[in-house]
């Protein structure tokens, strides 16, 4: 999850598609929503961070009954003011009225999801980024920080070609923004004889992806956001929305059942803490949603991943997307210590690279995130961190059955229950 691409609102990457490339509805995503009547109510969803979540076809959304993007020439679905580097980092990228600045806003907004749900995904990354230097013992991050003159901004911090992570990127990002009515009329899927103006919305996030040296030892991704568009309640046709969506999943080389099973299980306890449906229902969406259609496999061995996310308590929800968020250093440290050290041979390493070409592929192909930043001018060097820094192509590679390689395959195309 990147600056720019730090959103994906599926609205204006249907009408940007609609209007620009037409020709990309081959590379819808599979149906990742457990209800196409959800999917067609939601206005947009948004996976910020690193990686903007993207560019959907151009005639639906990839949903069942995905909802028909607007044919009108549309030349920019969102509007959001290009960043400006800074040199330190500031307390709130939020606006005055949602708690930045000293204002006596400041003193009342605090409270507010917006400002709690800001706070939250700082802390994570700090803690994140903290877990990460100490088990690399030796690699350091490299941080950007920047800003909107609107408001917004974001923090992109990387660790590359350190002593265990050859690449490992956690971004933070607070975007202000507005979205054309087609856009919105697009995302709401039905008609209507109001034309609202624009949209203005407000979309947080944190996103990283993690990529060890090891073949043993697994990448991780995680991404936490949430979304609001700010239209008045009485606007015609354009009620205030607001939803949360993310999650975690895991990427290895090589499958250690006890290490599946150990991440799996810490998902499932978060989810358990507030719904015992949220772990099959996002376990699944996972699945689906990390699907190499080219390939016809899996990018990696799941984990949760939830989207759209309204219809629950909206404090609960927050609770929720917090507890995920700090359930990713147990989840994942614990794993990295067992396997950063464990002997490899160039044969280890060339199915990793391998594996790490998948996950090229599905990045750039499928990754609703990914494409959309790079379709509306986000900045490349956060929409790309995401990207391994080496990974391998071989022609018609194809691992013998019954070998380590072949299981972790054939995990990919046949994804198992864990627990």
């Amino acid at each position: 999850m990147p600056p720019m691409a730090a959103l994906y609102c599926p609205a204006a990457a249907a009408a940007a598609a609609a209007a620009s490339s037409p020709s990309l509805s081959s590379f819808a995503s599979p149906s990742p929503s457990p209800s196409s009547d959800r999917a067609r109510a939601s206005t947009f969803s948004l996976a910020f961070g690193l990686r903007a979540k993207p560019a959907i076809p151009a005639t639906t959304f990839g949903r069942p009954g995905g909802i028909v993007a607007p044919r009108s020439p549309i030349r920019c679905a969102v509007s959001i003011e290009k960043e400006t580097p800074e040199t330190e980092r500031p307390e709130t990228f939020l606006r005055e009225a949602d708690g930045g600045g000293n204002g006596a806003a400041a003193a009342v907004a605090p409270s507010s999801v917006r400002a709690r749900f800001e706070r939250m995904i700082r802390d994570a990354q700090d803690r994140v980024c903290e877990a990460i230097e100490a088990a690399d013992g030796g690699g350091k991050f490299k941080e950007d920080v920047w800003s909107r003159p609107g408001g917004g901004g974001g923090i992109s911090r990387v660790l590359q070609d350190g002593a265990i992570w050859e690449k490992a990127g956690v971004n933070v990002s607070v975007v202000y923004g507005v979205m054309p009515p087609e856009a919105y009329r697009a995302a709401k899927g039905v008609a209507s004889d109001h034309k609202p103006g624009p949209v203005p919305f407000f979309a947080a996030g944190i996103s990283s992806v993690l990529h060890p040296k090891n073949p043993f030892a697994p990448t991780l991704h995680f991404n936490y956001r949430y979304f609001e568009t700010d239209a008045p309640k009485d606007a015609p046709g354009a009620p205030r929305q607001w939803w949360f969506g993310g999650g975690t999943d895991l990427t290895p080389s090589y499958i250690f059942e006890e290490d599946v099973k150990h991440f799996h299980s810490v998902q499932k306890n978060a989810c358990d803490k507030f719904d015992s449906s949220f772990y099959p229902r996002f376990k699944k969406w996972c699945d689906d949603y990390f699907y190499i259609k080219h390939r016809g496999e899996r990018r990696g061995l799941g984990g949760i991943f939830f989207d759209d996310l309204n219809d629950y308590d909206q404090e609960m929800l927050l609770a929720f997307a917090t507890e995920c968020a700090n359930s990713v250093i147990p989840a994942y440290i614990p794993i990295i210590e067992k396997r950063k050290d464990t002997p490899f041979t160039e044969e280890h390493k060339a199915w990793q690279q391998l594996r790490r070409g998948r996950y090229v592929e599905f990045n750039l192909v499928y990754d609703r995130g990914t494409t959309f930043g790079l379709k509306t001018g986000g900045r490349i060097e956060s929409i790309l961190v995401s990207l391994p820094l080496t990974a391998r192509w071989e022609y018609d590679h194809k691992p013998e059955e019954g070998s380590e390689e072949w299981k972790l395959l054939d995990a990919c195309i046949n994804p198992k229950e864990w627990l």
